[in-house]
Formats: C-alpha cells, sequence, structure tokens
C-alpha cells in the first residue's frame, strides 16, 4: 500500500505541475485564439506562480487539521474543473480566473503529498519516499509543456488545454479507489505550528532556500537564450538539450532521495560547492557544444537534487509542523525563482548574456553561507543541550543519598 500510495501522490503532484508548467508551451496559441499579447497570455503563468507565493504559507496551514483524503479530492476536483471550464472559456478574463483559482489550492496538495509520502515510512526513509514525489514536479515541468504544446499544435487549444482536465482526472480516480482514509492523527493548532516562525533556524533556512533556488532558476530561466547567443546551437538542438536538462532532473531527485537518508548534512553542505563549479565550467567552456552538451545535463541532475534539498531543509527546520513546513518550502522557492530571474536579468542586460551565470554564483555563495549559519547554530544548540544534561544529572546526583557515594564522592 505504501509504493502504491506513493504512486498516487506522484501522480497528483504531475497533475497540479502539469496544469501549472503545460500552459508555457501554448502561450502563442492562446495568445491568436484570444486576440492578446503573447506578454499578456503570459499572465497565465505568472499569475499562478504569485498566487503560489502568497499562498504557500497559508493554505496548507489552513487545511492541516482536515482529513488528508478528503483535502485531495477537493483539490483535484476543483483543478479538473477549472480546467474544463478554461478549455471551452469564450474569452480571456475567464482562463485568467481559472487559472488564479486553482492557484491557491496547488500548494495545499503538493505539501500534503510530501508530508504524507514522510510519514508513510520510517523517519530516515523519508527523504526517499519525497523523492518519488518530487519525481511528479520534475516529470510535470518536463513533460507537461512538450507533450501538450504537440497536442495542441496537431489537434486544437481546446483539446491541448482539455489534457491538463484529463490527467487531473486521471489522479482524481486514482485517489478515491486506491488512496485509504487518511485521518489527521494529532491536530496542531494554529499558533503551534505559526510558532515555528519564532525560531531563528526557521528563518535561516527560509532564506537558504530561497538563494539557492534563485542560483538554479535564475540561470536557467536564460538557458535557451544562453545556447542561442553563446553556444550557437540550432532550435532543434536547444530543445533536445533542454529535454535532456529536464529528464535529468528525474535522475537528481533519486540520487538526492538516497544522499538525504544517508548523509544528509555533508550532502547539503557539499551541494553549493558542486553547483559553483558547474557554473564555472560554463563560464568558460559553455560556448563549445560538446562540453555544453554534457554541463546540461549534469546541471540538471544538480537541479533536480536541489529541489529535494530544499524540501529537506526547510522540514528539518520545523518538524513540528510538516504541512506549514511544506507551504514555506513552496513559497521561498517560487520567490527564489522571481529574485533570481531578476538578478540574472541584470546582468544578462548589464554585462551579456555570458554573465548570466554570475549572478546564479552569487545566490549559491549567499546560499552557503545562509546554510553554515545554520549548521553552527545547531551545533552550538547541541553543545548547549549537553552541557544542560550534565548539569542537570550533576545536580540529581547531588539529591541522592550521601551512603551511595565512598569518600571520594563516586558510586
Amino acid at each position: 500500500m505504501k509504493k502504491g500510495l506513493i504512486l498516487i501522490l506522484t501522480i497528483g503532484v504531475f497533475s497540479i505541475i502539469n496544469t501549472e508548467m503545460g500552459v508555457v508551451g501554448i502561450l502563442p496559441l492562446i495568445s491568436q485564439n484570444y486576440g492578446v499579447t503573447v506578454a499578456t497570455a503570459g499572465l497565465l503563468v505568472s499569475m499562478f506562480a504569485l498566487v503560489v507565493a502568497i499562498s504557500g504559507p497559508t493554505m496548507p496551514l489552513f487545511f492541516s487539521g482536515v482529513n488528508r483524503k478528503k483535502v485531495m479530492l477537493l483539490v483535484l476536483s476543483v483543478f479538473t474543473v477549472c480546467n474544463v471550464i478554461s478549455a471551452f472559456a469564450s474569452a480571456f478574463p475567464v482562463v485568467l480566473v481559472t487559472r488564479v483559482i486553482p492557484a491557491f489550492f496547488q500548494p495545499v496538495y503538493v505539501s500534503m503529498a510530501m508530508s504524507v509520502a514522510g510519514s508513510s515510512v520510517s523517519e530516515k526513509d523519508a527523504p526517499k519516499a519525497v523523492s518519488r514525489v518530487m519525481i511528479g514536479v520534475s516529470a510535470g515541468m518536463v513533460l507537461g509543456v512538450p507533450v501538450v504544446s504537440y497536442i495542441s499544435s496537431m489537434t486544437s487549444l481546446r483539446v491541448g488545454m482539455l489534457v491538463f482536465a484529463a490527467v487531473n482526472a486521471v489522479a482524481l480516480i486514482a485517489t478515491i479507489f486506491v488512496v485509504p482514509d487518511l485521518p489527521v492523527k494529532e491536530r496542531l493548532s494554529y499558533g503551534s505550528q505559526l510558532s515555528v516562525l519564532r525560531e531563528g533556524r526557521t528563518w535561516l533556512s527560509i532564506l537558504g532556500v530561497m538563494f539557492l533556488n534563485g542560483s538554479v532558476f535564475g540561470v536557467y530561466s536564460y538557458l535557451s537564450e544562453y545556447m542561442e547567443t553563446v553556444t550557437r546551437l540550432s532550435a532543434g538542438l536547444i530543445s533536445i538539450l533542454l529535454l535532456v536538462y529536464g529528464l535529468s532532473n528525474i535522475i537528481g531527485n533519486l540520487i538526492a532521495g538516497r544522499m538525504l537518508s544517508s548523509r544528509p548534512l555533508g550532502f547539503v553542505v557539499t551541494f553549493p560547492f558542486l553547483l559553483a563549479a558547474v557554473y564555472a565550467v560554463l563560464f568558460f567552456l559553455g560556448s563549445f557544444t560538446v562540453p555544453m552538451a554534457v554541463l546540461t545535463f549534469v546541471w540538471g541532475v544538480l537541479a533536480g537534487a536541489a529541489a529535494n534539498i530544499n524540501q529537506y531543509w526547510l522540514a528539518t527546520a520545523a518538524p513540528k509542523a510538516p504541512d506549514f513546513a511544506n507551504g514555506l518550502f513552496l513559497a521561498s522557492t517560487n520567490l527564489g525563482t522571481t529574485v533570481g530571474t531578476s538578478v540574472c536579468g541584470f546582468f544578462l542586460s548589464g554585462l551579456g548574456t555570458r554573465y548570466i551565470v554570475l549572478g546564479g554564483i552569487l545566490f549559491i555563495a549567499c546560499a552557503f553561507v545562509l546554510i553554515t549559519l545554520r549548521v553552527r547554530m545547531e551545533k552550538g544548540g547541541e553543545a548547549y543541550g549537553k552541557v544542560q544534561d550534565h548539569a542537570d544529572k550533576g545536580r540529581k546526583s547531588a539529591l541522592l543519598p550521601r551512603r551511595l557515594y565512598g569518600r571520594s564522592g563516586r558510586v
């Protein structure tokens, strides 16, 4: 049942992310169909991301005390209905509204899926279970764009948009018949969950995740531009390498799941150096086709691993409130993507396309500092805790009857 449950959660997450990202490939068709500019059609992407960033911390918190299965059914139903309406909508504002409404519920399902997956196995295997769910995120981002774009070009925009609803419906039906009832065993008050925001390590983790995700997606956002202007690749080869990047994300998910289960701290601390090394090589060898192809694969693996690291880093910062922590993870990563893209765009416009990697390295450096600060804070707290335990034992021994001790004061 555990494997079946995690599989359904992965499919559900895929259907949610497919709705979010799949529309990217059909923006030109949407522009033509509704008589709006491509920039206006782009609101379907930017507004969705903005709503997710806003609702990320709040909506999972609001639904944290409700039966997990019922919440999943509600979210998948909202996505299915809204996607059907958007497919048959005759006006662009209607399409925009039917994108915004499910965006509020996206963090609810994704954060809950990760929490349920993690709690369905032992604590040690939790990162592996979460990494399986993260495959749904990677697959949604990788397969959603080309598949929906191809179907829409071969049939019609309406059919392409109905694909979103169909995938949501499959996940909905599977949830109804396969996922068991998932009542909340221990309902946490809103106050107890919000209390994690009073802890320094939570804020260090939020900022660390924001910078780490910004370092990945700030550069990735301009990857096509980089390949075209610096590496001078054809459009067809660029499409192939982007697919390689996306598929290697899945490999990164699996590797990160194993590493975070066996050597989590070492993996997290080492990761920024690995990503910085890739960016350094990219800066010097990015103009050559073969090195660029190899780097794209390696970079994709690291990007997939980064998603797992980000989730792990916030989940372990607030273990008392897993749903809320996953909501913070989604908000932090979306905010990081926005800020990272803006900063790397500044480097691009000011210095040239090749220099976007400098923005990525800057964000990596900030992320490493924040990771190090949290590690030192926790090691300091651990040392303080040992001193306190020793002191407590001392006080207890002082209260024991003297007849238990010899002249030296030892037992």
